[in-house]
């Protein structure tokens, strides 16, 4: 199986930054695209951030210039750099990552999420 366990959250004031990490273990052959959502309360889940195994990243309109994704493919590990965090930031924040995984002499590539963690920010 494969976990996805996020670190990083916690509350800080308008203005500030906060860095968020999410590691894979388990049965991994590789990871493909990783990235990081979040979901405000009443709200739908939303994409903040992508990149590709190759560093190609993508970034939401909302967050461009602000937050920074990147990724350490030998850690299967995928990071969020959050600077002058705003209060309508405040959501959980949740990883997902394609793994791709041998499973009965085949390869197949599956969606995995972390379990989320809480980024609130304070005016």
């Amino acid at each position: 199986q494969v976990q996805l366990v996020e670190s990083g959250g916690g509350l800080v004031q308008a203005g500030g930054s906060l860095g968020l990490s999410c590691a894979a273990s388990g049965s991994i052959f590789n990871i493909n695209a990783m990235g990081w959502y979040r979901q405000a309360p009443g709200k739908q889940r939303e994409l903040v951030a992508t990149v590709t195994r190759g560093g190609s990243t993508n970034h939401a309109d909302s967050v461009k210039g602000r937050f920074t994704i990147s990724r350490d493919n030998d850690k299967n590990t995928v990071y969020l750099q959050m600077n002058s965090l705003k209060p309508e930031d405040t959501a959980v924040y949740y990883c997902n990552a394609a793994v791709t995984r041998w499973n009965h002499g085949y390869l197949y590539t599956n969606d995995y999420w972390g379990q989320g963690t809480q980024v609130t920010v304070s005016s």
